[in-house]
């Protein structure tokens, strides 16, 4: 399988997608001050600037190189058979996403536009992690995409528990992300992240240890 060749018309699409922010900071070159925030604190309000021409350029095309790094590493994985097509098609279109909330957040903010920082991105997070977590039920052993411990990538019934597991955990994590959204804090963010990612490794881990024990 090369997923070049087989999802050629929709790593295009996502590319260009993932590249638009360029084509509307050209439009809004005129209207856009020299500095541009790039960083935001957890309060946020913006605490890193940049010139114009890297927030309008290197960004987008910072990303664009990470999508197409990403789809050679799984046209390298000696088990990309098991990248399920759907699970394939979640990872290219996060980095559009990304890409477009980005112009947003720093094109708007530039501007003057009134942008909630933090609950925007609770908001898209959550649901982006709430997708993923449907999804992670479905990945099957690989080396590119999923929780690559080095214990669930000897174990093929770890690999399938800890997935189980971390799917219903990250979409009760996204779910909380949205519903806390308007609470706007960076801390419950981060404190619900923390979770997600502690839960499934810790899970994986026992029952790492409880089948070596068997053994």
């Amino acid at each position: 399988m090369n997923f070049w060749k087989e999802h050629k018309g929709r790593i295009f699409l996502s590319m260009v997608v993932t590249l638009l922010p360029i084509l509307a900071g050209l439009v809004l070159w005129n209207q856009l001050p020299d500095q541009l925030p790039i960083h935001f604190g957890p309060n946020g309000e913006a605490d890193g600037w940049s010139s114009k021409a890297y927030a309008v350029f290197f960004m987008p095309l910072f990303l664009v190189a990470m999508q197409v790094l990403c789809i050679f590493m799984m046209n390298w994985d000696p088990k990309k058979k098991n990248i399920h097509k759907k699970n394939f098609g979640v990872m290219i279109w996060i980095i559009p996403v990304v890409s477009l909330l980005v112009a947003v957040v720093t094109y708007g903010t530039a501007m003057g536009v009134p942008i909630d920082v933090n609950f925007l991105m609770m908001l898209v997070m959550g649901v982006v992690f709430f997708l993923i977590g449907n999804y992670l039920p479905k990945c099957k052993q690989n080396y590119t995409m999923g929780i690559k411990l080095p214990w669930t990538l000897h174990d093929e019934a770890n690999w399938d528990y800890t997935h189980r597991l971390a799917g219903k955990v990250w979409s009760v994590g996204g779910s909380a992300m949205i519903l806390t959204s308007f609470l706007r804090n960076a801390y419950v963010l981060l404190a619900i992240v923390l979770v997600m990612v502690l839960v499934p490794t810790v899970a994986s881990y026992r029952y790492y240890k409880a089948n070596q024990t068997e053994e």
